[in-house]
């Protein structure tokens, strides 16, 4: 897997499922949800997101409810990667499921500025704010979560293996 580099966007901690993805626009298509991702914490964050950002969190990123909504709506939107503190069970394995890079990391989210440019070596576990010259070592991930990564989530894993059946 190639290294992601992106332009940060930076949340706090506990920011859940519902935040990410509000309710009321659940019934709405993915590509009417993206507009909605995260209004309430960051009104511009929907509208100026761009493809290949990066977010960067706190603790608990994705708490709430096990919306799968919420990392399909982050990678619609063009988010590349979510590297956080640590992260809700259930949002960590919807975001492998869905093809989302997610990383935990500590130290993350004071290491970063909102605009700072971060390359992340998903392999390797390795976060470096290319800004401030700083390197951190995340937790890698498994193998097998890597390979789903790679082939960009569990349906197109499913369609390589048994062809579009």
């Amino acid at each position: 897997m190639k290294k992601i580099q992106g332009r940060v966007w930076k949340f706090g901690d506990n920011i859940n499922t519902d935040l990410i993805s509000p309710g009321r626009y659940l019934a709405a298509t993915i590509d009417a949800v993206k507009e909605h991702v995260l209004e309430a914490v960051n009104p511009r964050f929907a509208r100026e997101a761009q493809k290949g950002d990066i977010l960067v969190a706190g603790k608990n990123f994705g708490c709430g409810s096990s919306r799968e909504s919420a990392p399909r709506a982050l990678k619609a939107l063009g988010i590349e990667a979510v590297i956080a503190e640590s992260f809700a069970r259930i949002f960590f394995r919807n975001s492998v499921a869905t093809g989302l890079a997610v990383l935990s990391c500590p130290s993350v989210f004071k290491s970063f500025e909102e605009a700072d440019i971060l390359e992340l070596d998903l392999e390797k576990a390795r976060v470096k704010n290319l800004n401030r010259n700083i390197t951190l070592q995340g937790n890698p991930l498994p193998q097998e979560m890597l390979e789903v990564l790679h082939k960009g989530g569990i349906p197109s894993l499913l369609k390589e293996m048994f062809g579009g059946r």
